[in-house]
This record gives C-alpha cells, structure tokens and sequence, in this order.
C-alpha cells in the first residue's frame, strides 16, 4: 500500500504560517531582526575565522599583526603567495560569480533601490569566499565590505522567505547591514546609522527600530566570540589647546584629498587592468605579484592593514615611515580594487586616513610643540576624516570612533575633519567611493530612484481606454469638425478593425486645413502621420516618457503590440506624471508609518 503523500515541513512555509498568525508587520519584522542579528553576527565571525586561517595556511601566521613573520619569509614566498592568491581568486570570480566581477558594499545599494531588494544566496556566499581568499592571501583590501554584502544577502533571503516587499524588505536589508557593521567594529550605534545613512536612506521608525534591535544582537554574538574589545586598542588621548582646531581643518582638507587620489588611483588602476591583454581572470595575479614585491620591503601593506593603524595610534612609527606606509598603502589599495582582488574599502579608508594622520601631527607637533597633541589623537582624526569622505557615510563614521574612544572631545575633533573631508571629496560630483562604482555601470543615484517608480509602472495603469479616434475612410470636413472637439488635440486613425493606422493634428493638416476645394478629395489615409510612436501597454512610464519628450508629444497610442496593432487607447504626460506623484506619495507613507 502506497504511503500518503505528506507535504514537506520547510522554512517557506513555517515562515508563512507565523505572518498569518502575527498580522502585525512590525512585530514580525522585530523577531526577523533578531534572527538576522544572530544569523549575520555568526557569520561575520565565520567570515573572519576563515581569513584568519587561509592566512595561517598562506604564511603561517594567522593573526592581524603578522608583519615580523611575513618579513622572515624568503622573499620569493613573499611574491608567490598573493600572486597564486589572486590567480585563484581572479579563475573563481571570472567562473562562479555573476556578473563575472567581485561584488560589495555598491551591490548592495543597487538592489536595495533598484531591484527590490533581492540578493541571490549564491552571489552573497561567493562574494564571501572570494573576499575571504583575497585577504588571507594578503590583498590589500578590507574585511567590512563583503561582510555588508553578507549581511544583506541573508536578510534578503529571509525577506523572501516571508514574501516581503517595498519598504519591509528594504528595512531587512538595513537590518543586515547595520548586523555587519557592528560585528565587524564592535559598534552597535555606528552599525544601526550606517546603515541608514548608506542603504536605508532614511530614519523612519519603522526600519529604524529593527534595524538597531539586529544591531545590538549581532554586537552580543561578536562579543561571545571575540569579548568587548574595539576593532583597534585605542590610546588613552586628550586635546592639549582649542587653538588645534585649525590644523583639524586643514588636516580635514588632506583627508577629503586623499579620498580623491584613492578613487582617482582605483579609475586609473581599473582603466589600466582592461589595456591589458589576456584573459580578464589574469589580472589579480598580476596585482598580487606587484603586492608581493613591495610587500618584500614593506610588509605592513599586505592585509586588511590594522597592524598598520595600531601601530600609527600609538606614535610607534618614525615620519619617513609613516609616509610610506601612506602612499604604498593607497597605491596597494587602489591596483588591488582596479585589478579585480575581491574586498572592500572601509578598513584601507581607515589605515590610510590614520597613516595621513599620524603623520600630519608629527609634523605639526614640529612646528608647534607645545600646542599640540600626541601625533595618535591626529591619526584618529585621519582614520575617520577618509573613512567618512570615502564612504560617503560621516555620521556613522564619527560614532565608530566615538564607540572606540569614548572620547567626546577627541570626536568633535573628528567631527570637524570628517565633514571638511566629505565636503572636498564631493567636489568630484561622486556621494561616495560606492555611487562612483554605481556610476561605472550606468546606475545614477541621483535619478535612479525617480527612475525606479516610473520603471514599476505600466502604461495599462495610467492609459485611457478611449481614444478619440476616426475612421480611415473620413473625409477632411469631419477630420475638422473632431479636432475642433478633440479634448487632446490629436486623432488616432484606424482601420475597419479598430487596427491603429496613423495619427492626426492640426499640424498634419497644415497644407489643407483651410482650402475647401480639397474637402472632397483628402480622407484621414492621405493625412495620417504613420510614423507617430507608439507604446504597448505592458511598457513602463520610464520608458514612455522618454519617447514622449525626444518626440515632443502631449499624448500617445497605446497598442496591443508592434505586430498586432489594435488600438487600446491612449497615454497622456500629464496622466504619467499624477501616477508618478501618486507612487512617491505612497511610498513615503508606507516608509513613514
């Protein structure tokens, strides 16, 4: 006897059930927070732990400061390791990874506001362990991005589960960013704003309560694991005189400068990565054996680079040093990224801003010795003055380093120079080293949401049924007598089958309009512009809109199909534009409530 077929008992379905018996959405989305807080802190630390030990079997040392060990190494191991490193990582994103490129931080953005917020698992994981075998083979780049990128593809991944959309998916995403960032810097307050002031795009009480509760859980996870300690040991600094504002400013200035020499180095790096002849999956062995030589010399590159920040906040390297470290650490960052190493650009910000910083105050503490303050208290200034320009993210770079240093007078210092930073970095007409990667592949923030709405709604909702139509066969007193009538000034010609033939205006009639010899010798045929656009009614407003204005039209025939022309009836700008207002409206007030 044949068992009964018994339905599966999966995540789909439990998930389902529970929002049929929990009717309030943001009851629901409060226990999603914490299971994305929980879920994404642990994967965070499954994250780090494998960099941890790809660089335990890369160079035998798995800890952050591994730049003795890497420096006893022969020099060709030196050269060899990010050299195969990026041969493997550059055959697993050419082979596996959509899109055949790494992804990140940009990636993110871009389907929170474009693509409804969906992030494939498979994209989520294998930009995961692409990052993962960068860094542990000493790619100089950062830890924090393919974590952010992690972090959404798991909230997006529950968000599908319960079949969530619009702005309910969007704050679960937000929830698996700010999970990310906290875990990553021991930061709940920084995590939960980031992600608001990166994806979310707003502060609504509706996102913005979940998103703090996957904060602060993804924070108690981190902390299980690795106790209560902040990503870098911060020096006990105090500000000597107010009279160090000024050189705060001018340090803020340097910051929002070397923002630009980073992202200007990356176009430079990119453009020069696709010269190259080859196969595309070549290139980041070709960055990792350029790594591998400086790094024989100079070994504090190599990495996410914190070794480099500890030792610049507590004043532990000599100027000429600090200024090296400076340029190669910026030049590194910028031919990895260019060259295709997979990994993000929020902890190479921060080295490169505390390398500048502590840099700045030994010279500054030369000139003026008595008015200024250790050289460490300049590199926390650094760290997030670039951070914050490059991230096109200030305030939730400033509460890092507030959670870091618990330091208020320290963090109106970085306030000062954050802002500074941001405001020169923006003179590139980029919000942020993430738009401009948008930008490279035809996604413009600035329009990309306007775009987005009118992208979302078809012609068939907007469109009038009726259309002021005539006869092929109509002679040209009745073609007068309609437009004089017409409420659009335009008449759709049709055939016996209400087939769309052809439109008419006054303009159409500009040559008979007045000379009555011709009524009874011009029909609608011998008048008829065929070559009027027209739109199908499965097309979008964007798309519409776009012909209306390169053709100069008020209104438009909506038409089964190219093929099959009958007339459906008819689109007008000023119908689009009250459907587009409508749609921002009702997004507002769904973000809103």
């Amino acid at each position: 006897m044949a068992k009964p077929n018994r339905r599966k008992w999966t995540v789909s379905r439990f998930m389902l059930r529970t929002r049929r018996i929990i009717k309030n959405d943001q009851i629901i989305l409060a226990v999603i927070a914490l299971v994305v807080g929980a879920g994404v802190g642990v994967l965070c630390v499954g994250l780090r732990l494998s960099i941890q030990l790809i660089q335990k079997i890369s160079y035998g040392d798995g800890s952050e400061s591994f730049s003795e060990h890497v420096a006893s190494l022969p020099w060709w191991q030196i050269v060899l390791i990010p050299t195969c490193g990026g041969l493997l990582v550059g055959l697993f994103i050419y082979f596996v990874m959509p899109g055949r490129r790494p992804q990140g931080v940009a990636d993110t953005i871009e389907v929170c506001e474009f693509v409804g917020g969906k992030i494939s698992v498979r994209a989520g994981l294998g930009a995961a362990f692409a990052s993962i075998l960068s860094i542990g083979t000493g790619a100089s780049v950062g830890r924090e991005g393919p974590a952010v990128h992690l972090g959404a593809s798991f909230g997006s991944w529950l968000s599908e589960r319960f079949r969530f959309t619009g702005p309910l998916t969007k704050a679960i995403l937000g929830c698996g960013v700010a999970a990310a960032v906290a875990s990553s810097f021991n930061a709940p307050i920084a995590g939960a704003l980031f992600a608001h002031e990166v994806v979310v795009g707003h502060y609504a009480l509706s996102a913005f309560a979940p998103v703090v509760i996957a904060s602060v859980t993804s924070t108690v996870v981190s902390r299980y694991f690795f106790g209560d300690f902040p990503a870098f040991q911060i020096p006990s600094l105090e500000l000597v005189s107010l009279w160090e504002f000024p050189g705060f400013i001018m340090l803020g200035i340097l910051s929002g400068l070397t923002a630009i020499m980073f992202l200007k180095g990356t176009q430079f790096a990119t453009k020069t990565a696709q010269a190259i002849p080859g196969p595309q999956w070549i290139r980041p062995a070709i960055a990792g054996m350029i790594l591998g030589i400086v790094a024989i010399k100079y070994p504090q590159i190599l990495g996410s680079g914190y070794e480099a920040t500890d030792e610049a906040l507590h004043a532990s390297y000599a100027l000429g040093f600090l200024l090296a470290l400076w340029v190669l650490k910026l030049a590194m960052t910028s031919l990895c990224i260019g060259f295709g190493f997979a990994g993000g650009v929020f902890a190479p910000a921060l080295v490169i801003g505390a390398l500048l910083g502590g840099s700045f105050g030994i010279l500054s503490a030369e000139v003026f010795p008595t008015l200024v303050s250790d050289s460490g208290a300049y590199a926390i200034v650094g760290m997030g003055s670039v951070a914050a320009a490059t991230l096109g993210a200030p305030i939730s770079t400033i509460f890092i380093i507030f959670e870091m240093t618990s330091n208020y007078s320290l963090t109106i210092a970085v306030m000062t120079g954050a802002v500074i930073a941001s405001v020169v970095f923006r003179q590139t007409g980029n919000g942020s080293f993430f738009s401009w990667q948008l930008r490279q592949r035809g996604v413009d923030l600035k329009t990309g949401y306007r775009e987005s709405v009118l992208k979302g709604i078809a012609v068939r909702e907007v469109m009038s049924p009726q259309g002021e139509t005539v006869p092929i066969s109509t002679p040209l007193p009745s073609i007068r007598r309609a437009l004089q009538r017409s409420v659009t000034g335009t008449l759709f010609v049709v055939d016996d089958d209400d087939h769309y033939i052809g439109s008419i205006t006054l303009a159409d009639l500009a040559n008979v309009a007045f000379d009555h010899d011709m009524d009874e010798l011009i029909l609608a045929s011998d008048v008829a512009n065929y070559l009027a656009p027209t739109v199908k009614s499965s097309d979008n407003l964007q798309s519409t809109l776009n012909i209306m204005q390169n053709n100069q039209l008020d209104d438009m025939a909506v038409i089964r199909s190219p093929e099959n022309k009958l007339l459906l009836g008819r689109v007008r700008r000023n119908n689009l534009m009250a459907a587009f207002s409508e749609a921002l409206v009702e997004a507002h007030n769904e973000e809103r409530d």
